[in-house]
């Protein structure tokens, strides 16, 4: 299985990974998720923030990869700019909970110029 798919595993996780750094230790009420989050401020809150964007992010970068996998693109290709959009990702929500934004903006646009890479690769290979 390619590097690629991997990452697209692990961009699936990270939302998950954002939500529960965001949440521990916030008392947090799974009888009312949603009030905890409504509670959350500082950089929890914006590790939540972080949280939804990851999610916001996934599909694009799913589709891309297979796309780009199924459409015959190099196979080492996608596998690099994959790990790397997964590396951006990562970045960025570091950026996000430290309240880092214009640099996190930044961040955030070199990923979507990945993705953006992915997808077109079939059309230049």
């Amino acid at each position: 299985m390619p590097l690629a798919y991997w990452c697209v595993l692990i961009a699936a996780l990270m939302p998950l990974a954002l939500a529960a750094y965001a949440k521990a230790g916030s008392g947090d009420d799974n009888h009312h998720p949603r009030d905890t989050v409504a509670r959350l401020s500082g950089a929890k809150r914006r590790a939540y923030a972080a949280h939804q964007n990851a999610f916001e992010s996934f599909p694009f970068f799913a589709v891309a990869v297979l796309t780009a996998t199924t459409l015959g693109a190099s196979v080492s290709a996608v596998n690099i700019l994959a790990a790397l959009f997964i590396v951006l990702r990562g970045v960025h929500a570091v950026l996000y909970i430290n309240d880092a934004a214009f640099a996190r903006s930044a961040v955030f646009t070199a990923g979507l110029l990945v993705n953006i890479a992915i997808f077109v690769l079939p059309a230049f290979t």
